[in-house]
């Protein structure tokens, strides 16, 4: 037995491809859509194109596969696989991953009302966005409060040719972001005649109905061409309360056993956290909360469907229109000019409002003494639905339009070089209005006058029992409450100019070259609402338990120039040989920077391609990241300084309820002395036709990045005040950085205490964050792919399709100190370690029918362990099982110029993976992929004329 284990743990990469390879014999009808552009089969004459310019290159060349892989989704694909928008399609790529802050589920995050591409788990900042070729406007929102990122959500989908994906760095032609690889959406040009198309949808689980119409035209005359789209589209929001396992807390894994969410409580800070006061069943039943016994906190009132009134999908409205023309002068000049516009309104609601004592900026502290309670109290009131006047009551509201203007002029010289003048502005406008109560106004409601300051500086009130006890009209809710206004605009401005052709003939065809020059100018301007500021006095319109997410303003200039080579070193052999400069001109430390790329093509056999690059890859310090002003936020900390002063182990205030856990105000500045951050990226593989109609690649990746940005965590401050001033690490081992040293003293500096009762350290007011260069990730993994169609006289045409995408290591460190970890195995790591997408298509006579699927793989549980419930006694592994999402596409022609379409989107309804570890709300995370909305229907007709 001891031989056979020994044998078994093969190499990660090995036993990859043998998965592989063995995945057509194994699994052919379970064959699902790569989406990816392999050659086509040996009689196809799409193998041979003329003059095919595609991502990853400025230089046209005869074969769509280069050195790097690339993956083209055309519109046809889109359709047939069910995806309604862009970013639902690229969401599903095998390179990408749904570990990201963004979309409907986040509607307490930073950009709720966003979609963004992240391929290779990097971040979305790492993936270069383009339209045709060219940078469009950031989401003026921050990402994850600090980084940039491109909403491809605002892209509409009537103006798609086609998406081409190409995964690894590719600065040497791109310029700054290109690390983990750049997507490139390429619109309709020469379009001609009319198209009229309209969507409708709905879900079986109710709301989420949608509406989608599009008009699409042009017009081609003899040196002339125009090509134009209008869209609309509605979407209907989604609530918690209409899926039954989002619409209470006794939804999760341990039932009825769980208890209810604090709703109407006052703390006793002084009997370890227990109800100061039990305010009897006919209080709990005016507000229709539930009457609960707490093994921690006493007799309460506690609420279990006060989740269910947050929105999982937001509201949608949005309109566009796009527009290119070209022109033919008789010189064999061509002038073309595109426009895009862009509106949208959306809401999304986190269901219900909050009071309490933690946050009131109108205490000197969290908590105050109450003189009818006889105690120190921290307060909680949660204002249900009815209180504030129903769902739709607490929305945020987003209003953001963007526009994209380009022009330029093209042409020929010399017989063999093509040319290029272009240039192009956009701009991306954001305005959120979200509702908050105003801090005095509820203050005094409750808490009315100031009864005095004892000599610690704590506060003296008497509860307002009366209305403590009584919910509050929809009327006096509003007249208590305001709505904060944040804006902000990002602009986009390019000029390029850019030739390409071939040089000079060498005895195996000849050199291709591809020149650019580029300007470009970036800015960014973020205004929050000026009550937020976390510096201003408080008055009456403060609002409560809100502080400002920084105001940002800046602008950057770049500069760059890059060519490229194709050279045939053999008949079957070619080189790709690229490097760029780009000049930066802002307050940061980035001065220039130059990259470089390497390729290798090699065609042993015509059925064989064998390929190979490497690059270097750059980026230059998010805007964000420079000229934050001030990022504030409140979050829970663990004091352990508080904690290890006080005699206690830091395991011993790890749990939960402990005192030394507490939320504090952080804050967080722009740092301009940030450098690039520097990256290299390899692939490796093949292509090979494996029979007529059959191909297959697989290809190897690594990707390093140094030097990225990274934020003081609030954790690796606290723990390192708690070192700096005791002296020791928490296991006692001596702290090698003394009291009086640089790092100690601007550690300590970051953390602002507070006195509190019975803590003789004091509590954590402020945390003063910042950002560094440190830290490090290697990512390696393999993307493979599999494609076979075949035509038959008798049964119609059949298409299968396959991508897969393994990791095979993430390892990653903050501190140059640090150790290199992989975290492709820990369980606390949400990204997935496989990926696979796919369909199956079939068509005969006038029907169509495709079934898309994907694969995620494992995950980790929430409890990151092995484990059996305290609570239900029952078992869960450490990892949870593979989760996988079906549609199914249904097309019908009708004569030349009608066709409909029916689709089911998750057609088995499988909306989340169960986890029996994970006992908070909502039970799932949908980090490591979620789909709570479940199964949709739409209907498609189209009519071309």
């Amino acid at each position: 037995m001891e031989a056979i284990e020994k044998r078994l743990p093969r190499s990660r990469l090995t036993a990859a491809l043998l998965a592989v390879l063995i995945a057509p014999a194994a699994g052919g009808a379970f064959a699902q859509d790569s989406a990816a552009a392999q050659p086509a089969p040996a009689n196809d004459q799409a193998t041979d194109v003329e003059g095919v310019t595609v991502v990853g290159s400025r230089i046209k060349r005869a074969q769509i596969e280069g050195p790097a892989p690339v993956t083209v989704i055309s519109r046809e694909d889109i359709d047939k696989q069910g995806f309604q928008t862009v970013s639902d399609m690229l969401s599903s790529l095998t390179q990408n991953t749904t570990n990201s802050f963004t979309g409907d589920l986040a509607v307490n995050g930073f950009t709720p009302n966003a979609q963004v591409v992240n391929l290779r788990n990097l971040g979305p900042g790492y993936t270069l966005v383009l339209v045709n070729g060219r940078r469009i406007s950031d989401y003026p929102q921050p990402y994850n409060s600090d980084r940039s990122s491109v909403n491809v959500g605002a892209i509409p989908s009537s103006i798609i040719e086609r998406v081409e994906v190409l995964s690894g760095g590719a600065s040497a032609i791109y310029g700054s972001d290109a690390v983990a690889g750049v997507v490139n959406i390429v619109t309709r040009t020469n379009f001609e005649g009319n198209l009229l198309r309209g969507t409708v949808g709905t879900t079986s689980g109710g709301g989420g109905d949608s509406l989608d119409l599009e008009y699409s035209g042009g017009r081609v005359g003899d040196n002339w061409s125009l090509t134009y789209a209008l869209q609309y589209n509605y979407d209907e929001p989604i609530f918690a309360s209409q899926r039954d396992f989002m619409d209470d807390l006794r939804d999760g894994p341990r039932g009825n056993q769980v208890g209810p969410s604090l709703s109407l409580v006052a703390i006793d800070l002084l009997n370890r956290g227990r109800a100061a006061y039990y305010p009897g069943q006919e209080v709990c039943d005016r507000f229709g909360f539930t009457p609960y016994l707490s093994a921690t906190r006493g007799q309460i009132c506690g609420s279990y469907d006060s989740v269910a009134s947050q929105s999982i999908s937001n509201k949608r409205e949005n309109m566009s229109a796009y527009a290119y023309g070209t022109y033919d002068f008789s010189n064999g000049l061509q002038a073309w000019a595109s426009t895009t516009l862009y509106d949208s309104k959306a809401e999304s609601s986190s269901g219900t409002e909050f009071w309490g004592t933690a946050g009131d900026p109108f205490l000197p502290a969290s908590f105050y003494f109450d003189s009818g309670l006889g105690t120190f109290v921290q307060l909680q009131r949660v204002l249900t639905p009815k209180e504030v006047g129903g769902n739709t009551a607490v929305t945020t509201k987003y209003d953001e339009k963007a526009y994209d203007f380009s022009t330029g002029l093209r042409g020929t010289f010399a017989d063999r070089f093509d040319w290029d003048l272009t240039g192009t502005y956009g701009r991306y406008e954001y305005k959120s209005d979200s509702p908050r109560l105003l801090a005095k106004s509820v203050h005094d409601y409750f808490l009315g006058d100031l009864e005095g300051i004892d000599d610690y500086g704590y506060a003296y009130y008497t509860l307002n029992l009366d209305r403590w006890h009584t919910p509050l009209t929809p009327a006096q809710y509003r007249a208590m409450s305001t709505r904060v206004i944040n804006k902000g605009h990002t602009t986009s401005g390019q000029a390029s100019f850019t030739v390409s052709g071939d040089l000079f003939d060498m005895p195996a065809g000849p050199v291709g070259f591809a020149g650019t020059l580029e300007f470009g100018r970036q800015t960014l301007q973020l205004n929050s609402d000026p009550r937020t500021d976390p510096n201003r006095t408080p008055d009456e319109t403060t609002p409560y338990n809100l502080v400002s997410s920084g105001d940002i303003k800046g602008e950057r200039d770049r500069y760059a120039i890059g060519a490229e080579f194709r050279v045939p070193l053999l008949s079957n052999l070619n080189a790709q040989i690229a490097g760029r400069y780009d000049k930066y001109d802002d307050i940061t430390e980035v001065d220039g920077a130059f990259t470089y790329g390497l390729g290798l093509e090699y065609r042993p056999i015509e059925r064989l391609l064998l390929r190979a690059n490497y690059s270097t890859s750059f980026r230059a310090p998010d805007m964000p990241l420079v000229f934050a002003q001030g990022v504030a936020s409140f979050a829970g900390v663990l004091d352990y300084y508080g904690c290890r002063a006080g005699g206690e182990t830091v395991t011993d205030c790890n749990a939960s309820g402990h005192p030394m856990q507490y939320q504090s105000q952080n804050q967080t500045v722009g740092n301009p002395g940030l450098k690039e951050e520097e990256g290299k990226s390899l692939t490796a593989g093949f292509v090979l036709d494996l029979i007529e109609g059959m191909s297959m690649s697989i290809d190897y990746y690594k990707i390093q990045l140094d030097d990225q940005a990274t934020a003081l965590s609030l954790d690796y401050i606290l723990q390192n005040e708690a070192n700096c001033r005791l002296g020791t690490y928490a296991n006692g081992t001596p702290f090698p950085n003394a009291p009086t040293s640089a790092f100690c003293q601007d550690i300590t500096s970051r953390v602002t205490r507070q006195q509190a009762p019975g803590q003789a350290n004091g509590r954590v007011v402020n945390i003063r964050g910042g950002y560094i260069n440190a830290a490090r990730s290697i990512n390696t993994g393999i993307d493979a792919t599999w494609r076979y169609r075949f035509d038959t006289d008798r049964w119609g045409n059949f298409d299968f399709n396959l991508a897969y995408s393994l990791s095979l290591g993430e390892k990653y460190k903050q501190f140059e100190e640090d150790d290199l970890i992989d975290y492709r195995d820990r369980l606390d790591n949400d990204n997935q370690r496989s990926r696979v997408r796919g369909s199956v298509t079939w068509e005969k006579g006038d029907w169509t029918t495709t079934v898309f699927g994907q694969r995620l793989g494992s995950a980790p549980n929430a409890a990151e362990a092995a484990g059996r419930d305290s609570v239900t006694g029952r078992y869960y592994g450490a990892r949870l099982q593979p989760y996988m999402l079906y549609n199914l596409a249904v097309e019908k022609k009708f004569g030349e110029n009608f066709e409909a379409a029916f689709i089911v989107n998750n057609v088995l309804d499988n909306t989340h993976r169960k986890d029996l570890s994970d006992t908070g709300y909502p039970f799932f995370n949908p980090f490591i992929g979620a789909d709570p909305f479940g199964r949709a229907y739409h209907l498609r007709l189209s009519y071309k004329f």
